[in-house]
């Protein structure tokens, strides 16, 4: 599924912003997970950026997508609202979910992100329903699900590609497959080389890409993107990355070396990427400077404007728990 496509200047480097607010954020998050600044641990997509700025950067507020655990990345890509995602991590009242999700439950409807999700492979049944939902409304939106290559193997994971398939969804499933599975390669996991051979059992075009490569995740994307708003059916986008930290904040990852880190380090999305926009011309160095200032500025002043964010208050520990209202209809 290649093909020749050009991309407009102001596309490109709005990817490279959001690729830049992620990394930023993610690094400012174990940050203040290193300070006790944050309830709980996190788990950050440091290194896998491209895949969600540049997928996402193709979509509207009205098109689905539904996360993971690790997807801060993906809520900031859809919701462009670091204030928010900050303040939904440290559990203030201001985060999406006025602090009750955390996380692993940024949610932000209005901007058409249904959800991470702390269950592997949880997410994608949820697209499903979103799809089925677009599809019965006779609209061309499209949903999107992210998912990791350990979620390629529940039973999820088969039963919405089948469903996806039998019901010619407006659906493209993308496994960011970043190596591993917690602490299991996918070598030892997975039955395939390549998970997107599955999806040939499921009557839909399975296609592996670069998950670092921002121009070729654009190309094969915009293709399922197109054949999901035509109403052709879905897709599996296989993403290959690597993800720079532990699973979680506290993972001793005796699982790797640290020789494989430092060389998947030297494939950074961001700096590829970076050369690619001066290399081609696309933008000048003074240009790039300036986003990276924006950048730290934003992302400097959501981090304050969470620590400054009231607590919820426990008059309220029970809004949204019970649907309030008379007789059903």
């Amino acid at each position: 599924m290649k093909q020749e496509k050009t991309y407009s200047k102001e596309l490109l480097l709005d990817i490279y912003l959001v690729m830049k607010q992620i990394r930023l954020f993610e690094e400012t998050s174990f940050q203040f997970f290193q300070e006790n600044k944050l309830r709980g641990s996190v788990h950050l997509c440091i290194g896998q950026e491209a895949i969600c700025a540049s997928i996402i950067s193709l979509l509207n507020d009205g098109d689905y997508i539904t996360s993971t655990h690790r997807g801060h990345g993906h809520g900031i890509a859809k919701s462009r609202d670091l204030k928010s995602a900050f303040s939904e991590l440290m559990g203030k009242e201001t985060g999406f979910c006025h602090g009750r999700g955390g996380s692993m439950h940024i949610c932000d409807l209005a901007k058409g992100n249904m959800g991470a999700n702390a269950i592997v492979g949880g997410g994608l049944p949820i697209a499903v329903g979103g799809a089925l939902a677009q599809k019965m409304h006779k609209t061309d939106r499209v949903t999107v699900t992210f998912f990791g290559d350990g979620a390629s193997n529940q039973g999820t994971f088969h039963e919405s590609l089948n469903l996806a398939s039998v019901w010619k969804l407006p659906l493209v499933f993308v496994c960011e497959n970043n190596g591993f599975a917690i602490s299991v390669p996918v070598s030892q996991s997975t039955s395939v080389k390549d998970i997107a051979d599955r999806a040939a059992g499921y009557a839909m075009p399975g296609i592996v890409v670069d998950g670092n490569d921002v121009i070729a995740v654009l190309d094969v994307f915009s293709q399922c993107l197109e054949r999901a708003r035509k109403g052709e059916g879905p897709s599996l986008i296989e993403a290959k990355t690597y993800r720079w930290k532990g699973h979680w904040t506290g993972d001793p990852e005796v699982y790797r070396t640290r020789e494989e880190v430092a060389a998947w380090m030297e494939k950074c999305p961001i700096k590829r990427f970076r050369t690619y926009l001066l290399e081609k011309g696309v933008a000048a160095e003074n240009e790039l400077a300036a986003i990276d200032a924006r950048v730290q500025k934003e992302v400097a002043e959501a981090a304050q404007f969470a620590l400054a964010s009231p607590n919820p208050d426990p008059a309220h520990v029970m809004d949204g728990m019970y649907v309030e209202g008379g007789e059903p209809k």
